[in-house]
């Protein structure tokens, strides 16, 4: 089964001023996503909940879909950060909510410091 959203997260995106975006994104965007408990990083299109656009400094509910799930297979914790960037810029910060797709949850309380073992 093809999930349309693998988690529902609070996004945090950084002031300009702090390193953030210079522009508003809309939603749709689809940032890299980077995860602390692994080196690998995937797109992640973000869908703003109750929201079209998110300014510098804005906080937000947003349905995400990571494009290499399968890197993240039963890793994903509720709680579990990440950084969103663009190039190596980091431009905001994730935490996740709530995790819809049922194979990228991990069965451990939370997953800080394992790296992937597919």
């Amino acid at each position: 089964m093809n999930f349309k959203t693998d988690f529902i997260a609070l996004l945090k995106y950084k002031k300009t001023e702090e390193g953030g975006r210079k522009s508003y994104a809309l939603s749709g965007y689809r940032p890299t996503i980077k995860f602390s408990f692994s080196e690998m990083q995937t797109s992640g299109i973000q869908t703003f909940i109750d929201k079209e656009k998110v300014f510098p400094g804005d906080t937000v509910k947003a349905e995400i879909k990571i494009l290499s799930e399968e890197y993240f297979k039963y890793q994903l914790c509720e709680n579990s950060e990440f950084d969103f960037r663009e190039g190596s810029n980091i431009i905001g910060t994730g935490k996740i909510i709530s995790i819809l797709n049922p194979k990228l949850k991990s069965e451990k309380k939370h997953n800080y410091g394992f790296k992937n073992n597919l």
